[in-house]
């Protein structure tokens, strides 16, 4: 008989309000955080990819209490932005103010130089100098957006598995506790992911580095400290490798001021992407059933290896070949544009080169979002494409080139940037003020409404 002098939740444990772990899974987890259950908290920092310190495990400790406290369904990214600007601030120096000069100065030759090459409008909004922490909080808004569908299915996908991993006898116990498995695995992505974005602050130089717009429509940046730490590795002077990387970044910005549709494009497109990134179960439950608790290292390295992530669809491996090519599009005019305005640094080549070197390889923090998320920023037809560029340019000049900017409709293709000829004929037969030149799909479909347009035969 019950005991009818207990609570009615007393009286049967697992009644507890739905959607609540019951009292004895959250002591359960509360012994393995505190490491009553023989799991070192600091080889759970490990697992989350944090330095194997005290004030780093105190971080993760005091994150993943407060995911267990959370009513959320979603993944708190505020996780993300405080991890990633901690990280970023790690070797962090000021600019002094002598280089601050000097990059304002640059940005200002850079505007009157590339005033020479390009048609499109100037900037509005004031270049900015950056430090790496200010970078990572501008910055994560888009970061999180693409690694939520990722952060998301892989926390589902936890509470799946640690549902069906757990014995029997337990599963009344974890019934209601998805919630908060699901939130303790989205604090883990979240940690991860502020730990990657603070790494990159340090490697990138610019705003328009990576190559999407991750800062603001027009805003231009640079970071002073990684300007300066990319001129010592190679032997060109100071101003030269700051006027240089200014004409770049004013180059980007610009570019997505005067192609107003290109930004939400190009962000779309990537989201589209992420979005159709799905977990391997099956991996994780290998995992799961293999799991030991006082060793997360094969957890880390899965979350970090992009293991966990299945082979792309061939859905997906077309709207990344898309992505790669309008990546590319943008990286290749860019080049252009700079190697045009920059003619007259005696150095521009070698500089040209290291930045060829740098995007080709990535550093270390992007080739682990890569396998973080599932998705690699790399424009891998970049040389091609600014081949199309630069044969498009001295074919019909500036100003021709840069209105395909002003409309997606009018943008080159893939298939012009494996063959620019079609497309200039047609650019010169336009400029000449000659016939429209079609391409064969644009000739197709002339052809098709001249042929439904024709006169049929009166019908009695």
């Amino acid at each position: 008989m019950a005991d009818d002098s207990l609570p009615p939740n007393d009286q049967n444990p697992n009644n507890q309000n739905p959607g609540e772990p019951s009292d004895e899974f959250r002591d359960m987890l509360r012994d393995i955080l505190s490491g009553k259950s023989g799991i070192d908290p600091s080889q759970l920092a490990g697992a989350a990819g944090l330095p194997n310190d005290p004030a780093s495990v105190a971080a993760l400790m005091q994150q993943l209490q407060g995911a267990m406290n959370s009513q959320g369904t979603g993944v708190d990214w505020k996780i993300a932005l405080t991890q990633g600007e901690q990280r970023a601030a790690t070797g962090q120096l000021s600019a002094t103010d002598e280089q601050q000069t000097q990059l304002r100065q640059a940005f200002h030759i850079a505007a009157l130089w590339l005033d020479d090459v390009i048609t499109v409008a100037e900037l509005t909004v004031e270049p900015r100098l950056m430090t790496r922490r200010e970078w990572v909080t501008v910055t994560m808004p888009l970061w999180t957006q693409l690694a939520e569908p990722v952060a998301t299915s892989i926390s589902d996908s936890l509470t799946r598995v640690f549902a069906e991993q757990v014995p029997e006898e337990m599963q009344g116990m974890v019934a209601n506790a998805s919630q908060l498995v699901r939130s303790i695995g989205g604090t883990l992505f979240a940690m991860q992911l502020g730990q990657v974005v603070g790494q990159l602050a340090s490697e990138v130089v610019s705003g328009g580095d990576i190559g999407i717009p991750l800062l603001g429509e027009q805003q231009a940046a640079l970071l002073p400290q990684n300007v300066a730490d990319f001129g010592a590795g190679i032997d060109v002077p100071a101003d030269q490798v700051q006027i240089y990387l200014a004409v770049r970044e004013i180059a980007h910005a610009r570019l997505f001021r005067h192609a107003r549709w290109l930004r939400l494009h190009l962000t779309s497109a990537v989201t589209a992407y992420a979005r159709g990134i799905s977990i391997d179960s099956s991996r994780l439950e290998d995992l799961a059933g293999s799991f030991d608790p006082s060793n997360p290292e094969d957890l880390r390295q899965a979350m970090v290896d992009g293991s966990l992530i299945q082979q792309k669809s061939e859905s997906q491996l077309a709207a990344l070949s898309r992505l790669e090519t309008m990546l590319a599009l943008v990286e290749g005019w860019v080049d252009v544009v700079t190697a045009r305005a920059t003619i007259r640094l005696p150095k521009a080549d070698a500089i040209a080169e290291t930045v060829k070197r740098r995007r080709a390889s990535g550093g270390p923090a992007e080739s682990a979002f890569a396998t973080l998320v599932g998705l690699e920023l790399r424009p891998r037809r970049l040389r091609e494409a600014a081949a199309m560029w630069q044969a498009v340019t001295d074919a019909v000049g500036n100003e021709a080139r840069d209105a395909l900017w002003s409309h997606p409709d009018l943008l080159p293709t893939s298939e012009d940037i494996d063959d620019p000829q079609p497309l200039i004929i047609r650019l010169t037969s336009a400029a000449r003020g000659g016939p429209e030149v079609l391409d064969d799909v644009d000739q197709a479909l002339e052809d098709l409404l001249r042929d439904d347009g024709a006169e049929r035969p009166h019908e009695e």
